[in-house]
């Protein structure tokens, strides 16, 4: 069974607390940020930042209104930091994407190909002390949801508006919700995520565009020559002398002779 996020963005208030529950939860530190004349606050999602609520101020005429994004990983079906990964480190556990931190040498070929803006690389110390570049971001608390929890986020939302449990009660829990805002004053209101990238596991109920919430409304699928991305990669990262050719090697093929029985 394939669980999903369900996101009702009419719900959202902008509290933020899905936010504060993110850090306390992962142990991720604050981020040094200032007063930038907004409540949003960081202004961008990054390797120590996993979710954060995206303001946007809509105004038509004398009347202005808000809308709310909960930003963060989609768990994409079609996944692209999977595509590009030259070590294999992010894979597929179900409808979890999720970074081994162990085999992950900080190249930045995930961030570049995340569609959503969704995965950061932060410079962590490692053993001996020395600090190294590794891709982060939502995990959907799997620590918590393997154990029949909820996400962290979901748990603390008071108003509501985050779900969680098996993706299609999800879709038809949303689909009904944007059934009733159409009805209700919100004709360009739609659901997102059912089918982009072949299905995200995070799902979004909206009441204007994609567009308007700065949502790609056609997100597209990174592919890449794997071959050629592991070897550079490992080069980018200056790894030659910890991580031997031949392990990396092996780990690569044993991922395609999986893959291709799959």
């Amino acid at each position: 069974m394939a669980n999903a996020m369900l996101i009702d963005e009419s719900r959202c208030m902008g509290c933020r607390g899905c936010q504060v529950a993110c850090k306390q939860w992962n142990d991720n530190p604050a981020e040094e940020t200032q007063n930038r004349g907004s409540y949003e606050n960081p202004p961008e999602l990054s390797g120590i930042t996993w979710t954060k609520i995206k303001f946007t101020e809509k105004s038509q005429g004398d009347n202005v209104s808000w809308l709310f994004l909960k930003q963060g990983c989609m768990h994409c079906t079609q996944a692209s930091c999977e595509a590009v990964c030259p070590t294999g480190a992010i894979q597929h556990h179900g409808q979890y994407v999720l970074v081994d931190q162990e085999w992950c040498i900080g190249c930045g070929y995930c961030v570049n190909a995340c569609p959503f803006d969704a995965v950061h690389s932060v410079f962590e110390p490692r053993d001996g002390g020395e600090e190294k570049a590794t891709a982060k971001k939502c995990t959907f608390c799997v620590d918590r949801t393997t154990n029949e929890l909820p996400p962290a986020c979901v748990k603390t939302c008071p108003a509501t508006a985050l779900d969680w449990g098996d993706r299609g009660a999800m879709l038809a829990k949303a689909k009904e919700r944007v059934s009733v805002l159409q009805a209700n004053g919100y004709p360009k209101a739609n659901l997102y995520g059912e089918n982009e990238l072949g299905g995200l596991h995070r799902l979004y109920v909206l009441v204007d565009e994609p567009a308007a919430y700065g949502l790609p409304s056609a997100p597209r699928y990174a592919t890449s020559s794997v071959g050629a991305q592991w070897l550079s990669g490992i080069l980018t990262a200056g790894v030659l002398a910890a991580v031997p050719f031949w392990v990396v090697f092996k780990r690569q093929r044993a991922q395609e002779v999986s893959e291709g029985g799959e």
